[in-house]
């Protein structure tokens, strides 16, 4: 660990210059040689760090939800060329290519923060060993090994000896439990980072293999901090505890203010807003809630489920949502359902369609039909036959032959089993 901390030393000198500018402020308010002005130099470190770290944070949330967009796309390249690994790394990289998405962006935060943390570890040791590193003087060295934080040295090891221990100022037990204390929180709260993300901001209805190796690093990175943590000094213990508490913290304001879409994060936050514009009437719209509704107007059909519960939530209250992602009453707003055309307006009702019968359905309905007909012939002869009989005489009926002619040109049909023509009358033997 002593060779690749060693490696960083170009910029041991900035960061010991920046615990000291630290201390010297904190110092004035807990006194110079103790645990508080010591430690909160090494918790203003991390903040001033992570602060400056923030854009790559963005970069890294956009390219881990463009990791997860193209995981479909991804899977399909590797089985249409799973015999050929160098067309299928071509096809991989020109994937890469066309969407500007970088699968190494996820990881930048953590290499950026890494010289920092492994220059802070080599100061720290070099405070246990007694020796003048950067902006660490003399007088400056004798504080920090005075300082303890709840009895435990900053430069102590869970690993420690007694014999070590006792040249620091400190028993064993104190170190043991405050760096056994710090690892467990340092550990649950890298878990629980891992787990909010997992569990709240992932597209659910997408299940890659890029799910499943999130799911393994949420197990694995806990109990990689558990392991080397014995190996840290108590100052780093406290450094790597702040930054995991600040990454834990960004993470829940980034997932309840710009969730991925199609997750529960996603979900919740489209209720709450749809509550808000609701209540306000649309008005009061802030710029990050603009583009949000922006982008889900522009998807038009390819709206997620939340995404078109939200639109479909916005119509029924009488409120439109247009394309420059402002929000206003509308008399004429309907709920925009899946036939909603691209633009993200709501268009005219469709005609609903009959629903088809099946045989046994039709036949039973045709049934139905020949019945109801049946009665009322039944009914109108009954109306005929009580009607009163006229004592003129009326006109003979025309023959039934005379009353439908065919069609000029039209062919008749006979009825199966008779013969075409006039038919002749039976014999009074055969009746």
């Amino acid at each position: 660990m002593d060779t690749i901390a060693s490696l960083f030393s170009f910029i041991t000198t900035p960061v010991s210059w920046i615990i000291v500018q630290f201390h010297s402020l904190y110092g004035k308010i807990f006194g110079p040689d103790t645990g508080w002005a010591w430690g909160l130099s090494i918790v203003s470190l991390v903040i001033l760090i992570r602060i400056c770290l923030i854009p790559l944070f963005v970069k890294q949330i956009k390219a881990t939800r463009g990791m997860q967009t193209l995981q479909p796309e991804m899977k399909k390249i590797q089985e249409r060329y799973k015999n050929d690994k160098q067309r299928q790394s071509e096809e991989m990289m020109k994937l890469y290519k066309e969407t500007g998405t970088n699968p190494l962006s996820s990881c930048l935060p953590i290499l950026a923060q890494s010289p920092f943390f492994f220059a802070l570890y080599h100061v720290l040791n070099s405070i246990a060993t007694g020796k003048t590193i950067g902006a660490i003087n003399e007088q400056l060295l004798d504080s920090a090994r005075q300082a303890h934080i709840f009895g435990a040295p900053l430069a102590a090891k869970f690993t420690d000896s007694a014999e070590k221990l006792d040249g620091l100022g400190a028993s064993l037990t104190d170190v043991r439990v405050v760096t056994a204390i710090m690892i467990v929180l340092m550990s649950a709260s890298q878990f629980f980072t891992q787990r909010q993300l997992m569990t709240k901001n992932v597209d659910m209805s997408v299940k890659t293999p890029f799910m499943q190796q999130q799911k393994m690093l949420m197990y694995v990175f806990p109990v990689m901090f558990a392991v080397f943590g014995i190996n840290f000094p108590v100052g780093v213990l406290v450094y790597w505890l702040t930054t995991n508490l600040w990454t834990m913290g960004q993470q829940m304001y980034v997932i309840r203010q710009n969730p991925t879409p199609g997750s529960k994060a996603q979900a919740a936050f489209l209720e709450r807003l749809q509550a808000k514009l609701v209540k306000n009437g649309g008005e009061k719209v802030r710029r990050g809630e603009k583009n949000i509704i922006k982008a889900i107007v522009a998807k038009g059909r390819d709206r997620n489920d939340n995404e078109r519960k939200f639109i479909n939530g916005l119509g029924k209250a009488g409120l439109a949502a247009n394309a420059e992602g402002l929000v206003a009453k509308s008399e004429s707003a309907v709920a925009v359902l899946d036939g909603d055309d691209e633009s993200g307006s709501a268009g005219p009702a469709k005609r609903q369609q009959p629903k088809r019968q099946s045989k046994s359905q039709r036949q039973s309905g045709a049934s139905q039909q020949v019945s109801k007909s049946d009665d009322e012939d039944a009914k109108t002869s009954l109306t005929k036959s009580d009607e009163p009989q006229d004592a003129t005489p009326k006109t003979p009926a025309k023959p039934a032959a005379a009353k439908q002619q065919p069609a000029a040109g039209a062919r008749s049909k006979a009825k199966s089993g008779q013969r075409k023509g006039p038919q002749r009358p039976k014999h009074p033997s055969k009746k």
